[in-house]
């Protein structure tokens, strides 16, 4: 079976994604600070300040995903902050490209996240990936600039895939791990009105449309990385409130009480981004969780 090469490998995308690539039976290695050839998925070395990566690793490599990235929402969008959280996904992506150029077999594929924050705020518009990116907002900015750098890997004379992910749910981090938690104190909230579009998706759907991207040699350019079936804010609350099957009261968050504690980053809960699953499902894929309740009630049962 083909060697997989994860950037990213140990966030919540990249941990599940190695598990299930395990589980079909490739070969899975990380790039990361720490080389460490002994973990479950051998690590080997890579430094974007120093512009380093192990060349072993890019030889042995079949298939290159990139999910690395500084965390969207998890410090104040400072100057500084914002400057790095591009910063770590295009210097991730040249640095890789550079290496790709000199690897001494062809690459099959590099496949690389991207985030439907390329859109920016659109109301209720039902967005494809035809759709330009958003004029306004950090998110926008951050991942048209980031989109911009991936384009340029097809340089290397690589087929390139790119996902633009949607909100990604599992109990183990991210958006849903957070709205989760006033549950346990039967309480449950939306923000604002809770009329903003949310485009989710359950992990393991996401990660088998990377498993997809490596196995169609079909797939290239960008697609989106969401459910067939995006929900406003509110009607998210109150379906995670009927997929835990116990009582709780759902109140709003104020948008202005959330807009002084956040700042810019509110941007981040506050967007109203429908986009559209078409184009993915077109190449033949199949979700196993399109609708929301189901997702849920599974991501609780199992745990992930």
């Amino acid at each position: 079976m083909p060697t997989i090469l994860i950037a990213g490998g140990t966030g919540l995308v990249g941990q599940r994604l190695s598990q299930l690539l395990k589980a079909k039976n490739y070969t899975v290695l990380h790039l990361s600070r720490t080389k460490n050839l002994n973990a479950e998925f051998p690590a080997y070395q890579w430094d974007l300040k120093k512009g380093f990566i192990d060349q072993e690793a890019i030889e042995k490599a079949d298939f290159i995903i990139n999910l690395a990235g500084t965390g969207i929402a998890d410090k104040p969008w400072t100057k500084a902050r914002k400057k790095l959280i591009i910063d770590s996904r295009v210097d991730s992506t040249l640095l890789l490209k550079t290496y790709i150029e000199r690897k001494k077999t062809p690459l099959k594929a590099y496949i690389a996240a991207s985030a439907v924050g390329f859109y920016g705020s659109r109301g209720d518009q039902l967005l494809t990936e035809n759709d330009p990116a958003g004029s306004e907002g950090f998110l926008a900015e951050s991942v048209r600039i980031w989109e911009e750098a991936i384009q340029k890997v097809e340089e290397a004379g690589v087929r390139l895939a790119a996902i633009r992910i949607g909100i990604v749910l599992s109990t183990q981090g991210g958006a849903l791990e957070k709205i989760l938690l006033p549950f346990k104190f039967f309480n449950g909230a939306y923000f604002g009105d809770g009329q903003q579009w949310m485009s989710w998706i359950h992990i393991d759907d996401l990660c088998r449309i990377f498993i997809e991207a490596i196995e169609n040699k079909n797939m290239s350019g960008f697609y989106n990385g969401v459910s067939p079936n995006p929900v406003r804010n509110k009607d998210f609350v109150y379906k995670v409130k009927e997929a835990l099957g116990k009582p709780a009261i759902i109140v709003p968050a104020p948008e202005f009480a959330l807009r002084v504690a956040m700042g810019e980053m509110a941007d981040v809960v506050f967007e109203s981004t429908r986009v559209s699953s078409e184009k993915i499902e077109k190449t033949g894929f199949k979700y196993e969780y399109p609708e929301l309740i189901p997702a849920l009630k599974d991501l609780l049962r199992r745990k992930i």
